[in-house]
């Protein structure tokens, strides 16, 4: 039975001294992470190999931040006067059993598909830069393309060990620990008991939200740390659930004439693979993901050479493109050969009714099959390059912000927000993000999950007067996607991010960032688990 009370644990093995590092080097390697967050400078490093270790970190330690890959781009893993946590050392595969896998939270998330695909596993929730720790998936809930079919990390996260800032061990079940019918957990800690209320803010059902600390009646435990960004505790130990077979991957590069038709293409492929889910058959359409890419993301795709570079068809009349993810039946491509006659006899009267033909069909209904392009599974050479033409958006914008900041003010800095709204009001979503930035008169480009309602706007200043103006349409955008039934932060988290925070301030309120902290307080007395990150070190 579950009960609302779990007792914590010392660390299984003795504690001594910590290893604490300030050689130069060692400090400027951790000094930021990918959001280029400022100032960042540590006061040490340490790289613990065992829970006793990062126990006893904690236990000497003023103010610690656990970073992993620092793929952040909230400023999260950036420290500030800290000593940080590199759980690098943490990078063991501890078991891969029928359905899950045990692993340390530094493991790279590459690493971790790689051995699974070796015993025919996988483990879907990855997000876009896969080369992310498992420990910082799971302290920042994180999500990606293939959360429309498949959820966020929290959906796949069935086990945790975390180290408490006083040193003790919690050991996380799903299921096991579940909140008391008034809204609360008590953790049993060195003979105290400690009460942790339930937060009460209320948020809307999306396909994803990271902001702030988890809540909802009944919830489980383990759910308070997902999310939590090192806050809260931190974790040694993770059992994500996989699956098998590995997915049999096919990518559909297709470029469109407007915004319209792509989002009307979206739909059309949103409920064939919801038809796919509810009625299993040979020939669905299994869409799990839908990345959308804007005007100006496929001018900087033309500006950079990379259509060019990857061979990617780009008409002039192209005003957007979508790369679609399409999972097959494992046996349904015995040969390339035989899958690419499928392709080519997709319209004929006798044609087999399979996925590629559907898909075929349905891309020649909207009159956009001579221009798509389907990458099959075998050919992992060509799926590579589309998947990087999609990150060279990114990338692309980077350098643009980069060449700015040495040209023209080094102050300026990456403007960018994460936000989510059903998929019915995904027009509207991107009517906004537009409208905030043109009558700034900002240069900007959109992209990101439009499978899920999730894009990021992204301005690309040229000066600072860009960047005050590009945190304006931010935060006017904020308010206006939580009146669509949106979160304004979906898959990033908070970090340190000034202005994240405060659109964390406009979702739950000035009382849910209150009782946030008090959870925060029951578990973090002493204020040591990476200040700053989630809430400003100065309010109180």
């Amino acid at each position: 039975m579950p009960s609302h009370r779990i007792t914590a644990r010392q660390p299984l093995t003795k504690m001594g001294e910590p290893d604490i590092s300030t050689a130069p080097d060692l400090l400027k390697a951790v000094s930021e992470d990918a959001a280029h967050y400022p100032n960042g400078h540590a006061a040490g490093v340490a790289r613990p190999a065992t829970e006793s270790d990062v126990a006893t970190l904690l236990l000497h330690a003023q103010s610690v931040l656990p970073i992993g890959a620092q793929s952040s781009l909230t400023g999260g893993a950036t420290p500030m006067g800290d000593i940080v946590m590199d759980m690098q050392r943490f990078d063991r595969i501890l078991a891969i059993n029928e359905d899950e896998a045990v692993v340390q939270p530094g493991v790279p998330l590459t690493i971790l598909q790689a051995t699974l695909e070796r015993a025919g596993k996988y483990y879907p929730p990855v997000p876009t830069f896969h080369g992310a720790f498992a420990g910082g998936v799971v302290a920042t809930n994180a999500a990606g393309a293939a959360t429309f079919k498949y959820g966020t990390t929290r959906d796949w996260v069935r086990g945790l060990t975390v180290v408490l800032a006083n040193g003790q061990v919690l050991e996380l079940a799903r299921g096991e620990t579940t909140a008391h019918p008034d809204g609360y957990f008590e953790i049993a800690s060195e003979g105290v008991v400690h009460r942790i209320p339930i937060p009460s803010y209320n948020v809307p059902t999306l396909e994803k939200c990271s902001a702030g600390y988890f809540s909802e009646p009944g919830m489980d435990l383990i759910d308070l740390f997902i999310g939590s960004e090192g806050t809260l505790g931190i974790i040694t130990e993770i059992t994500f659930a996989v699956i098998e077979p590995t997915p049999n991957l096919a990518l559909i590069w297709i470029p469109l004439p407007s915004e319209q038709a792509a989002l009307e293409l979206t739909w059309m492929l949103r409920q064939s693979a919801k038809n796919a889910w509810r009625e299993p058959q040979a020939s669905a359409l299994d869409v799990s993901a839908i990345e959308y890419l804007d005007t100006r993301c496929l001018e900087i795709l033309r500006e950079d050479g990379t259509d060019r570079r990857h061979g990617i068809n780009l008409p002039h009349e192209s005003q957007v493109a979508l790369l679609v993810q399409v999972e097959l039946p494992s046996d349904s491509e015995t040969s390339a050969e035989h899958a690419y006659d499928e392709i080519a006899n997709a319209l004929g009267n006798d044609a087999p009714d399979t996925p590629l033909t559907r898909l075929c069909r349905l891309l020649s209904s909207t009159n956009l099959l001579e221009s798509s392009e389907i990458s099959l599974p075998s050919d992992r050479r060509r799926q590579a390059q589309l998947i990087a033409a999609r990150e060279a958006v990114p990338e692309g914008v980077n350098r643009r912000i980069a060449e700015a900041k040495r040209l023209h003010d080094k102050s300026i800095e990456k403007t960018a927000a994460d936000m989510i709204v059903p998929f019915e009001r995904s027009a509207e979503s991107l009517a906004l993000f537009k409208n905030a930035f043109e009558k700034r008169r900002l240069d900007y480009a959109i992209w990101g999950h439009v499978s899920d309602g999730n894009v990021h706007p992204n301005v690309i200043p040229r000066s600072m007067d860009d960047v005050t103006r590009g945190k304006d349409a931010i935060l006017e955008c904020g308010r206006d996607i939580i009146k669509l039934g949106g979160s304004p932060l979906a898959e990033h988290g908070v970090g340190r991010n000034p202005i994240k925070q405060e659109l964390l301030r406009q979702f739950v309120g000035d009382d849910g960032i209150a009782q946030m902290r008090t959870v925060k307080s029951v578990l973090d007395p002493l204020g040591k688990l990476a200040p700053g990150v989630i809430f400003s070190r100065t309010t109180k």
